[in-house]
């Protein structure tokens, strides 16, 4: 009775006095080398099944950015960084690796590739939480140049599970229980041996029989007391398993070849919520260049073709009052977007919108040409009127290489390249093979102007050329296993006198660009053409069709 009520009170002491805690934290060692870049590796999140909460204190402001694991490798880059990886074994320390390298970095705040952004001043308590499926590490940055703060760590949930309270309070409870068993048989058989009689062992007598037939007191004593090692046994048997089966699995390390780290290469670059807020800030620089005919408004988030046609728009309007602007950007009236699933650099995605102030649709086409730059507008390409946007998962699809023709009528290079033959020859190869809507005539009006032009030039001599330009062409495998094919054609119309003393005359617009309105030498204009064309999948009688058009003055000078 009293081995059991000891036993009992052990099971009773391993679920209050003794039970573990319900959290444990664990720190950055003290003499953590001092680096400008902190990344706190993913599988830490998942190293205890619960909530990690980060509680870091630094001096002055800093950051915390939640990114893919490949995302924040990639902007770290060769900066010198210190790694989080786990926690010691007495759980009292966070394992730190330190990686040497440049001394430091850009400010990391702000990059588009983190889905959020935490900012503090001082203190920063975080409660780390996945924003969706897949792999996330977390960067501690102050501005790139300080050191990150050194002050960190994190509180995991503990393994508050007590696999021996149970069965040792079983156990103590069925030795008590025994020990009362065994009490009474005792007593009983002090008083049949202390009341003997004559008559009582007359009844022994009569009633004799062989030990197999009629059990003593003492042995129903012995097979209680097997009977309850054998109870004892089965428990401690039981009690072990459960220990064993509690007892944590190793997590995944991470590494590349593990199925987290595939999973994340299939990924979607961009979430609905960062797309959304990429391209508010898009739409905020374009509206403020537009609004101040500023193209240096323009440069943190507008490059390449579009910003080539909006500097040069901005220039002629100054002149010439009546010169249509460019269709605004818009981040209203998100109608699709086209996230690639590539994670290699430049990443290229799309947003058709229709805001205010755009009479169609219109597919603007964002880049990022590495980690540490952000996506940037290079083009905007209304649809064609009437015609539909090519059906695109919206979960991320591939981006595919101009020359790549894999499953494809077309390789992307072929397709803008038959676009630019088509626009320039009303005979081209590709009259049947690439075709447009009946209310949607970019093609037949730039082949009619081009014919027009030459009808009428008396005194000159005109011709016209389409030439792709190659590293624009972005292709997008579409749902139907064909592709959507987007890119800028070089649209060039050059005029030379016929005879001495001819003159030519071209526009406002152009001469706001040429400075002057009359040449007896000759001209050239140049035009920038957004396209996009739809390429069908191989096997497909389908021809080709253009989606979206628009071209934008971009050069005129004299000979």
């Amino acid at each position: 009775m009293l081995l059991g009520l000891l036993t009992l009170l052990a099971g009773i002491g391993q679920r209050t006095i003794w039970a573990p805690s319900e959290t444990f934290t664990a720190s950055v060692p003290a003499d953590a080398a001092a680096a400008p870049l902190t990344v706190i590796d993913q599988k830490l999140r998942t190293l205890h099944d619960g909530t990690v909460k980060i509680t870091v204190q630094g001096d002055g402001n800093f950051m915390l950015a939640t990114g893919r694991p490949d995302d924040v490798s990639a902007w770290v880059g060769q900066t010198a960084h210190n790694t989080v990886t786990g926690v010691s074994g007495d759980e009292k320390s966070l394992v730190v690796e330190h990686a040497d390298g440049e001394g430091t970095a850009p400010n990391p705040a702000g990059s588009d590739l983190w889905v959020s952004n935490e900012s503090a001043s001082g203190e920063l308590e975080y409660t780390w939480t996945p924003p969706a499926d897949g792999d996330w590490s977390l960067l501690l940055a102050s501005d790139g140049t300080k050191p990150a703060p050194a002050s960190v760590s994190m509180t995991f949930p503990n393994d508050t599970s007590t696999p021996w309270a149970v069965p040792l309070m079983v156990l103590g409870s069925l030795l008590i229980l025994g020990g009362i068993v065994l009490a009474l048989l005792s007593a009983r058989r002090k008083d049949g041996e202390g009341g003997d009689s004559s008559y009582a062992r007359r009844a022994r007598a009569r009633n004799a029989a062989p030990q197999s037939q009629a059990p003593s007191s003492s042995s129903s004593s012995s097979k209680a007391t097997m009977a309850a090692a054998g109870v004892v046994a089965a428990l401690l048997a039981g009690s072990g398993t459960a220990a064993q089966a509690a007892t944590p699995s190793p997590q995944p390390s991470g590494s590349a070849s593990s199925p987290a780290a595939k999973e994340a290469t299939g990924s979607p670059v961009l979430l609905d919520a960062q797309f959304r807020r990429i391209l508010e800030q898009v739409s905020s620089a374009a509206d403020a260049g537009d609004a101040a005919k500023d193209a240096a408004k323009l440069t943190d988030r507008v490059g390449g073709p579009e910003l080539e046609i909006r500097t040069q728009n901005y220039k002629i309007r100054s002149q010439v009052g009546s010169y249509e602007p460019r269709m605004p950007v818009r981040s209203t009236k998100l109608l699709t977007t086209v996230v690639t699933s590539g994670r290699d650099w430049p990443r290229s995605v799309l947003a058709v919108t229709q805001g205010e102030g755009n009479v169609v649709p219109q597919i603007l086409t964002l880049v990022q040409q590495s980690p540490r730059e952000n996506y940037k507008l290079m083009e905007t390409t209304p649809l064609q009127p009437g015609t539909t946007f090519p059906n695109i998962s919206r979960g991320g699809t591939e981006t595919m290489a101009a020359s790549d023709k894999s499953g494809l009528l077309y390789s992307g290079e072929e397709a803008m390249s038959g676009l630019a033959d088509r626009l320039t020859s009303a005979d081209s190869p590709f009259k049947d093979k690439l075709v447009e809507g009946q209310s949607s005539p970019y093609i037949a009006d730039t082949l009619s102007y081009q014919a027009e032009v030459v009808k009428a030039g008396e005194n000159g001599n005109f011709s016209f050329t389409h030439k792709v330009v190659p590293e624009s062409t972005v292709v997008f495998r579409t749902s139907d296993g064909g592709a959507l094919v987007l890119g800028r054609i070089n649209f060039g119309f050059e005029g030379t006198p016929k005879a001495a003393g001819d003159k030519l005359s071209i526009g406002d617009d152009a001469a706001a660009l040429a400075g002057g309105k009359e040449t007896n030498t000759g001209m050239v204009l140049s035009f920038a053409e957004s396209m996009a064309v739809y390429v069908p999948p191989a096997g497909s009688t389908d021809p080709m069709k253009l989606v979206a058009a628009t071209r934008g003055l971009v050069g005129a000078t004299f000979k």
